[in-house]
């Protein structure tokens, strides 16, 4: 006795494989507890609850059932299914914020059908889905039960229409692209032409704030060589800006506009390029009643010259 106590207060503990005290054939420690088990189920000590084996059959069962549809890749499906069976199938989508993008298109980019269940929807799926929609800036998504589902969208601004080729799109005002033009919704808005047209839009449009009269004549805004501007107005007069010092060719304009209608002239088009003159090109039209009038009075000069001689 006195030698096991010993051992006891100085906690030297036996290795976990088999020792031999006293010729006893001892468990290591981490069987004990199973043997201790096993023996008290033996002996009936031990009760299990009434229908303890059938809810463990079952749910064996429907562990291994899940398991399996796991792996085919059938719990989605077997998911939704049960779900709208049970009455939970999507009945009602509640859009709002959208103006550019259209219901049917929404409903269509979530693959929505009569027997799509609320509880099976991907709400991070779906989010990501409407996302990828052209006028979409931000969405949120939304499960309302039995059967709805709240959509908000954000949509993105329209600021103008770059033209790149025969190629026509919506832009914002930071040049990136929305979506191509498909009708004419939108066609009021200011045409910007040329490469590299839509990044540089949006500043050079809001210069023209000061100069509200031309700026509501002109049709298109046409970049040049990625440095510079003509203005295309609705009479088809063209407008050739200088690369630097805009406000003084705008003024130039709006002078010869007020006193003299410049704009209002059979003329194709104004170079403002230069600072030290300003260029006037006539129509053909003109160009050629303008040199009809210079042979009349080059003639009629040559007529008086020749009476003045005799």
């Amino acid at each position: 006795m006195f030698a096991l106590r010993g051992r006891r207060q100085s906690r030297v503990r036996a290795p976990l494989e088999v020792a031999d005290l006293d010729g006893q054939f001892v468990l290591p420690r981490p069987l004990r507890r199973v043997v201790r088990f096993l023996v008290a189920l033996g002996s009936g000590r031990i009760h299990f609850a009434p229908h303890t084996g059938t809810v463990s059959a079952a749910a064996f069962l429907a562990a291994t059932g899940f398991y399996g549809m796991s792996l085919g890749g059938h719990t989605q499906g077997v998911t939704q299914a049960t779900t709208t069976a049970a009455g939970f199938a999507i009945e009602d989508v509640k859009i709002s914020g959208n103006e550019q993008t259209s219901e049917i298109d929404i409903l269509q980019q979530l693959g929505l059908d009569g027997a799509t269940s609320l509880v099976a929807l991907d709400i991070a799926e779906a989010r990501k889905l409407i996302g990828e929609m052209p006028w979409v800036e931000d969405v949120s998504v939304r499960k309302v039960y039995p059967g709805t589902i709240e959509v908000a969208l954000k949509e993105r601004v329209a600021f103008g229409i770059w033209q790149h080729g025969s190629d026509l799109s919506l832009i914002e005002k930071s040049g990136s692209v929305i979506a191509p033009l498909r009708d004419n919704k939108l066609s009021s808005l200011p045409l910007f032409v040329g490469r590299d047209a839509e990044t540089a839009a949006a500043d050079f449009y809001e210069k023209f704030s000061a100069w509200p009269e031309i700026r509501d004549r002109v049709k298109a805004y046409i970049r040049v060589a990625g440095r510079r501007w003509d203005l295309q107005l609705d009479n088809g007069i063209v407008i050739k800006l200088p690369e630097q010092d805009l406000e003084r060719a705008m003024q130039v304009l709006s002078t010869m506009e007020e006193g003299q209608q410049l704009l209002e002239r059979d003329i194709a088009a104004v170079d403002l390029r230069l600072e030290d003159r300003t260029t006037i090109q006539l129509t053909a039209e003109a160009a050629a009643r303008r040199q009809l009038v210079l042979d009349a009075r080059t003639k009629q000069l040559k007529k008086i010259e020749q009476e003045n001689r005799t």
